[in-house]
């Protein structure tokens, strides 16, 4: 069994690249159980967001509706670690950080959204724009801080899907050899392959989701 968490702020295509993922993955002949987001159900049932004390139970859910699968690849669209951040966000309540890193731990990859997709309303469970790049800060912080590898995923449309199926090639060794020399070629030819310090940067146009990582950990690590 194999386990990823599409991790990210509220807007930035973490649904769609789920469901992305997981046709392309299917039509690879893999099984693939998708977890979608207990938040939504919450919302949309109780027509209201949850109050600080209900975090938890949503972060519990969340997280025994991955475990009840014990085969194939199972992509969770969210985990707690996301309602844990949330809940630090708008409530200053750290409490479920303990609950979550624990469970994030169970985890084999974990992919962060980026935030180069426009914000979109939906409903109930957005906070505004002006939360996303707070949320994607401290989440990278919890990543780091566990510590937790993941790469950062980028791109419009297509290109995120293949963008996310290159790191989880990268990270699992799916793919076949010649699939595998494919995808070297392919960052190879990438802005990695060709900057190699050489250049200077330009990480809003960089696909390539490990040198994001790395570009990320120095400067915090400075």
């Amino acid at each position: 069994m194999i386990r990823v968490s599409i991790l990210g702020a509220e807007s930035t295509g973490k649904t769609q690249l789920v469901q992305a993922l997981a046709r392309a993955l299917r039509s690879q002949g893999q099984t693939v159980h998708v977890v979608p987001e207990y938040l939504r159900q919450w919302c949309d049932e109780h027509a209201r967001t949850p109050l600080a004390h209900e975090q938890m139970a949503i972060a519990q859910h969340q997280a025994q509706a991955v475990l009840q699968f014990t085969g194939g690849i199972v992509l969770a669209d969210t985990t707690p670690l996301m309602t844990a951040i949330y809940s630090h966000y708008i409530f200053q309540d750290s409490s479920l950080y303990a609950m979550a890193l624990a469970h994030q731990q169970l985890y084999d990859m974990n992919l962060l959204t980026g935030l180069d997709l426009p914000w979109v309303a939906d409903g109930l469970q957005r906070d505004g724009p002006q939360a996303r790049e707070a949320v994607d800060t401290m989440l990278r912080q919890a990543l780091q801080q566990a510590p937790l590898s993941h790469k950062v995923i980028y791109g419009q449309g297509d290109e995120r899907v293949h963008n996310a199926l290159l790191a989880l090639g990268w990270a699992s060794g799916w793919e076949s050899a010649d699939a595998a020399e494919g995808t070297l070629r392919v960052r190879q030819d990438s802005q990695y392959g060709l900057n190699r310090g050489r250049t200077a940067w330009v990480c809003e146009n960089c696909s390539d989701a490990d040198c994001e990582h790395k570009l990320f950990s120095r400067l915090v690590s400075g």
